[in-house]
């Protein structure tokens, strides 16, 4: 059982046993059904990349590739078009929260493009690696007030560096406001190890410790069948790691997502199905 299996099974079971439910929820399924959830507050894991702890699950396949292409439309592209996600990369799961106008509103890769924002952090670090300024800020209210439009999950992501020996590694924090523990839990920790690894790569540093810090952790009402055969299954003895296939130094715009192999990856099948909550 790896580092990320075992935190996935105590957060479903404290979930489960400890949690409490979610009074005038904004979600709802498909039918229109209000999805309320059980849930708890402030769950905090750290994983040593550099050792080989990756944050997915081998309890369930987590689709990584999709998630990753999700990262290179917000921060490379910097874009809010589902058509650029859906002809580029071929990911459509952002439709449900699309817009009129094709796009989900003054949100993620618009909120990247409007601030400059990987400008800033390329730059930074830079000039001053030791800089403790190094902050990507998704949540901005001018930009909420400009559009309708899903609030960013995944919000804020910080950096820092530390230097062993002649090695300079970089390390990230991830805070998410609400995150949905079954379904994308290891998709949204993974995607932001990615864009961890393609700062690193521009800068020619190693990775390093990643830390993910969720406010809400829920189960939907609808998932805890799935819940329980989550915990009733034994975890892969695979010890998955993510592999950036780029030379060091390579540009951040240069990378492409095919340059990302999840190796070691052999996760428990069947794959479970979930009526998301939109």
């Amino acid at each position: 059982m790896t580092k990320a299996d075992k935190i996935f099974k105590d957060n479903i079971k404290n979930i489960l046993e400890n949690g409490v439910w979610s009074e005038q929820a904004r979600p709802r399924y498909k039918n229109g059904e209000t999805a309320n959830s059980k849930y708890i507050t402030g769950s905090f894991a750290e994983y040593d990349l550099a050792n080989g702890e990756f944050p997915i699950t081998t309890l369930r396949p987590i689709p990584i590739k999709s998630a990753i292409k999700e990262i290179f439309w917000i921060y490379q592209d910097q874009s809010n078009e589902l058509e650029v996600l859906k002809e580029k990369y071929n990911v459509n799961y952002w439709d449900d929260w699309g817009l009129a106008d094709g796009t989900i509103g003054v949100r993620y890769g618009a909120t990247v493009k409007k601030h400059n924002i990987i400008g800033r952090i390329l730059d930074g670090l830079e000039k001053n690696p030791w800089n403790r300024r190094n902050i990507i800020n998704l949540w901005q209210y001018e930009d909420f007030d400009e559009s309708e439009g899903l609030l960013p999950c995944a919000f804020q992501t910080m950096f820092d560096v530390r230097k062993i020996d002649d090695d300079i590694y970089l390390d990230a924090t991830l805070t998410q406001r609400s995150n949905d523990m079954l379904v994308a839990h290891h998709i949204n920790a993974m995607q932001y190890v990615a864009l961890q690894m393609m700062i690193a790569c521009h800068f020619g540093w190693k990775v390093g410790k990643f830390f993910y810090f969720v406010n809400n952790l829920h189960i939907y009402n609808n998932q805890f069948e799935n819940a329980e055969e989550l915990l009733s299954r034994q975890a892969s003895d695979c010890k998955p790691r993510l592999v950036l296939n780029a030379e060091p130094g390579t540009s951040f715009f240069d990378i492409k997502p095919e340059d990302f192999e999840l190796v070691d990856y052999e996760p428990v099948k069947p794959q479970l199905k979930f009526d998301l909550a939109i």
